[in-house]
């Protein structure tokens, strides 16, 4: 009772760097990456203005703890989907639109520092899993393996962004279903 009692009047909040991480990613899916401060994130997340930037430094800061994070579980996600590109495909989209907030900002580098070694190492495995998927598919050498790795990222991450920005509200209801056999005329046996 004390403890949440002083977690509610802001002395104490358990996990602070997480409630602010969540904060962020809540505020992003409702207002893009642009309409919020630290300040109205500190609000959001129960603490005081100071912690935000006690924890990430400025904005930029916070927004590279979200791509970093956002990697991680892209690359989980992707990992989950197994060795088959065509369920990796279907993965990718299921992420985007189901972490859209992680999505947007992990593909607007200029949001955060793209360098920072926890993004870097997050982005790094997930590209891994996805060349291996490419490996898999893939005949000839590297250089057709970067062209079919270059078509699928093209084909999957082109759909999300389409399915994203309402672009193909005629088409149903599930990006999934809709994706299917658009992600299977890319790597269907000719």
């Amino acid at each position: 009772m004390t403890d949440q009692l002083s977690r509610n009047q802001g002395y104490h909040h358990g996990n602070l760097r997480r409630a602010v991480l969540d904060a962020a990613v809540e505020a992003i899916a409702e207002q893009g990456t642009a309409g919020w401060s630290l300040r109205q994130i500190a609000r959001r997340a129960g603490v005081s203005h100071a912690a935000p930037a006690h924890h990430f430094g400025d904005k930029a800061g916070l927004l590279t703890a979200v791509a970093a994070e956002g990697y991680a579980r892209f690359a989980d996600a992707l990992e989950a989907a197994g060795d088959d590109l065509h369920d990796m495909g279907l993965a990718y989209i299921r992420f985007a639109v189901g972490h859209r907030a992680y999505f947007e900002v992990m593909f607007t580098p200029a949001l955060y520092r793209a360098d920072d070694p926890d993004v870097a190492a997050a982005r790094d495995r997930a590209a891994r899993v996805l060349a291996g998927g490419v490996r898999s598919v893939s005949v000839g050498g590297a250089e057709d393996e970067r062209t079919a790795g270059l078509a699928a990222w093209s084909i999957v991450h082109g759909f999300a962004h389409l399915w994203l920005s309402g672009a193909l509200a005629d088409v149903g209801d599930d990006p999934v279903a809709v994706a299917r056999p658009v992600i299977r005329l890319l790597f269907d046996e000719r």
